[in-house]
């Protein structure tokens, strides 16, 4: 497999996230809460210190302070070291323009002559909007098994495919990629997870960028890097078999707190493969006398003096006697006052919750409730 010491994970964590608006008008993306306790950047980093990587840098851009703040300068995943560890990456000032990315294909251009003065062989490449459990090392032993110019982390999906890159493969080789078609020609997609030969990457991006460019044109590497690649390189799929689920949109947010609740996401309970996070002290939750809980997950600091069912309670959440809870997802900081009945809400951390009803039994697609500060 090499040593780890070649590899350098970047991690990109500088989109604004507008899809999971509210959530993200006042933060990035990647520092949104997950299951009460985390944020979704947790998952990323945690499977990367769980892998051994000890090289990771975040690129960011929109909105990075309360994401700075939770990575506490890598302290959490044991990835503040001084030769190793956790470097951030803001957005590269210096010529014309206000330093901020065109893209995802952008931002790796901008830090592909770092990764070269480094000596990294291979880049691990990933997004920091995705809940799964994976091992890198598997996926580096087949990179360089295979000579891979690009490996591509794939998995089945039973949601429309249209959403993420489409890949067709012949064995394990990617003859296809097609960056969210229309009409896509197969279920197999990109889990954005890649492993990048650095040597390779730089030779694509200076086929691809014009002299004198910052790179801007690569936008996404879904519309530039990634297609020429598989069309002149040695491309390769590692297939995913876990849970894999990205978490861009309300609805897939709130779909993915489900499934935690059911047992049927990740493993949060996985002492091999603990998910870690800055953690804040609190107390035990409390379910007072009288409470009723059934089927859902009770963050430390909950109080819970209602009735909860399939929800999962954060933090220094409060639910008053008299309150109903169901199919929920209260991140924080909030009290559900007496006489309030709550039907698939996303309540964000510091939200306001009325009394009286809020949300949709049975709600359809884009229709869940969202309460934000």
């Amino acid at each position: 497999m090499g040593r780890m010491a070649d590899v350098v994970a970047l991690v990109l964590a500088g989109g604004r996230g507008s899809r999971l608006a509210p959530l993200t008008d006042h933060r990035s993306k990647p520092a949104v809460p997950l299951a009460g306790s985390f944020s979704l950047i947790d998952a990323t980093l945690s499977n990367l210190a769980n892998s051994g990587l000890r090289t990771v840098w975040i690129a960011e851009q929109y909105r990075p302070g309360e994401l700075n703040r939770h990575l506490a300068g890598g302290r959490p995943w044991d990835l503040d070291g001084t030769r190793e560890g956790l470097r951030v990456l803001p957005p590269r000032q210096g010529g014309e323009g206000d330093g901020f990315t065109a893209g995802n294909g952008h931002a790796i251009y901008q830090n592909l002559q770092d990764l070269e003065a480094v000596g990294a062989r291979d880049v691990v490449v990933v997004s920091a909007d995705h809940l799964y459990q994976l091992d890198f090392g598997p996926v580096l032993q087949q990179h360089a098994e295979l000579g891979s110019d690009v490996t591509v982390v794939t998995t089945e999906v039973q949601e429309d495919p249209s959403r993420h890159g489409v890949v067709q493969l012949e064995g394990d080789r990617v003859a296809e990629y097609a960056y969210k078609p229309s009409d896509p020609a197969g279920s197999r997609v990109a889990t954005e997870v890649f492993v990048f030969s650095v040597a390779a990457l730089r030779e694509a991006c200076d086929t691809l960028v014009g002299p004198g460019s910052d790179g801007e044109e690569l936008a996404d590497y879904g519309d530039t890097i990634l297609p020429h690649m598989v069309a002149h390189g040695r491309v390769h799929s590692f297939d995913l078999r876990g849970y894999w689920r990205d978490l861009g949109t309300i609805d897939a947010y709130f779909q993915a707190h489900m499934e935690l609740i059911e047992g049927r996401g990740i493993d949060l309970f996985d002492p091999a493969w603990p998910l870690m996070t800055n953690l804040a002290g609190a107390p035990p939750a409390r379910v007072r006398p009288g409470a009723r809980v059934d089927g859902s997950l009770l963050c430390p600091g909950a109080d819970v003096a209602g009735e909860v069912s399939h929800s999962l309670i954060g933090p220094g959440v409060r639910v008053e006697r008299g309150a109903v809870v169901n199919r929920s997802v209260l991140s924080g900081d909030a009290v559900v006052p007496a006489g309030a009945h709550l039907e698939s809400v996303i309540a964000d951390r510091g939200a306001r919750i009325p009394a009286g009803r809020t949300g949709a039994t049975k709600p359809g697609p884009g229709n869940i409730t969202v309460l934000v500060p």
